[in-house]
């Protein structure tokens, strides 16, 4: 077989592989994982370098492909979004409670309940993370290796998906919140932004049991 068949039977294979993906992506209303779509390509397929292909063939489309997490996603240009936004359902916006709750977990996770207080000076009721767990903004992590072995709390790919962003390290830093006017100018100037968590559990968690609902937190730190 001539070296010219084989580069055109091998740039056959690799369109077929690149338009499989595009297919899974589009008809997925979630980002797909790469384990997600490996059963589709057969074994030995690099689908990291195809994301990243396909990434670059749709950078300047009307739709890009992004990264949410481990999850990759066909999202709107950002430059289209205002002309392009899909009718949204109507929906109660969060409380302060639970946009403070949010940021607190986003910024410290993992993060228990009584830490989110600390950082917040008051009670945080369960309904808030029950809010913010019922949006798939925020899921149930682990149990921290402590007394009373309390629920840790962190973000999840959707609330990447949401918020526009590939990973915990795109969240806004301290001059970006600055500027944005959501922090004052007269902070100390020693003060940082804490880096979040990204990741599998730490060493002072413990997963959560199969069978732990999860909703007794109030009981075990009280414990």
């Amino acid at each position: 077989m001539s070296e010219s068949v084989q580069a055109d039977q091998s740039g056959e294979v690799l369109r077929r592989h690149l338009r499989i993906l595009e297919a899974l992506l589009f008809a997925s209303q979630e980002p797909l994982r790469a384990v997600d779509m490996a059963p589709y390509l057969g074994e030995g397929v690099d689908i990291a370098l195809l994301l990243t292909q396909l990434q670059q063939e749709y950078a300047h489309r009307g739709v890009n492909l992004v990264r949410r997490g481990e999850g990759w996603a066909f999202r709107t240009a950002e430059d289209l979004g205002l002309l392009l936004r899909r009718e949204e359902h109507e929906t109660r916006p969060l409380s302060r409670a639970a946009l403070e709750t949010l940021s607190i977990i986003a910024y410290h996770q993992p993060a228990t309940r009584a830490e989110i207080e600390e950082v917040r000076g008051v009670a945080t009721g369960k309904g808030t993370l029950d809010l913010l767990m019922e949006a798939g903004w925020v899921r149930m992590r682990g149990r921290r290796r402590t007394p009373g072995r309390p629920v840790t709390y962190g973000t999840t790919d959707a609330f990447l998906d949401h918020f526009g962003l590939e990973s915990l390290s795109d969240l806004p830093g301290l001059d970006e919140l600055k500027g944005a006017g959501l922090l004052s100018g007269r902070l100390p100037p020693d003060m940082q932004i804490p880096l979040p968590f990204d990741g599998a559990l730490r060493d002072d968690e413990d997963p959560l049991d199969p069978s732990d609902p999860g909703d007794n937190e109030v009981e075990d730190e009280q414990t």
